[in-house]
């Protein structure tokens, strides 16, 4: 097994463990949200504390979406509520198992799929109307390689929403105080191998504003909007960024 190859793999439990724990990001939805979903009433986040706002859903009734690395059943039943065709691409088994749990609660069909989206896609070209993806490329070395991917799978003038980490956050400590040198890469930082536990503190990517905002540039995409959000507490700067683009 490769560097990559055990690094994801020592993520995707993380991820389950964190299940286990009942993380606020592993928390499924109700069936009281639900139902108030299908009537229209509704709120996603892809970030921290902010929604999405509303004016970037386009009407997704009949249309395909991709919840890219959104297993946990927070997002993909709401766009299942609003009548999208929902399919939903993650790597933690037990994230996807709260998927299967809420799809079979509420009665309805989803497509699940289990993969690494370090890899290429498991999906044909001009699939998808949207893709939507909640932070998570901080676990990805190659982040231009997700919106090359992202960009192959969607139709012209799909929409991809994403949430990612300010770089600047990644060099701070928990006092706010600069601490770490940029840019972060957990293959060349920390030892891995198979008798080894990835420290849950240090396993994120730092990548930069040249790959994050750039590299969707430079994949394809048109920037159509982008917001700030701050992490609970947070209060220097910023925590998170959420750029709306389209395939045009």
């Amino acid at each position: 097994m490769s560097l990559q190859d055990e690094y994801t793999k020592q993520i995707s439990f993380i991820w389950d463990k964190w299940v286990d724990e009942h993380d606020p990001w592993t928390t499924p939805i109700t069936h009281e949200a639900f139902l108030r979903a299908k009537r229209g009433t509704y709120n996603m986040t892809i970030t921290c504390q902010k929604n999405v706002p509303k004016e970037w859903f386009m009407p997704v009734t009949g249309k395909k979406v991709l919840c890219l690395a959104s297993g946990g059943a927070q997002q993909a039943p709401i766009f299942v509520a609003l009548g999208a065709d929902v399919t939903v691409f993650d790597y933690s088994e037990k994230q996807l198992a709260l998927e299967r749990m809420v799809a079979e609660r509420e009665n309805y069909s989803i497509d699940i799929v289990k993969g690494d989206m370090s890899k290429p896609f498991p999906f044909d070209d001009n699939v998808f109307d949207l893709i939507f993806n909640p932070v998570s490329v901080c676990y990805v070395e190659d982040v231009e390689h997700v919106w090359k991917e992202c960009y192959r799978v969607l139709r012209q003038g799909g929409a991809f929403m994403s949430g990612f980490g300010n770089p600047f956050q990644m060099a701070l400590d928990e006092n706010g105080k600069v601490s770490k040198t940029l840019p972060i890469n957990p293959l060349k930082n920390a030892r891995l191998n198979g008798a080894d536990v990835l420290n849950e503190n240090d396993c994120y990517f730092s990548h930069s504003l040249d790959t994050l905002i750039g590299g969707q540039a430079r994949a394809g995409f048109c920037l159509t909007d982008l917001y700030e959000d701050y992490h609970f507490g947070a209060t220097l700067a910023p925590t998170y960024i959420a750029p709306r683009v389209v395939k045009q």
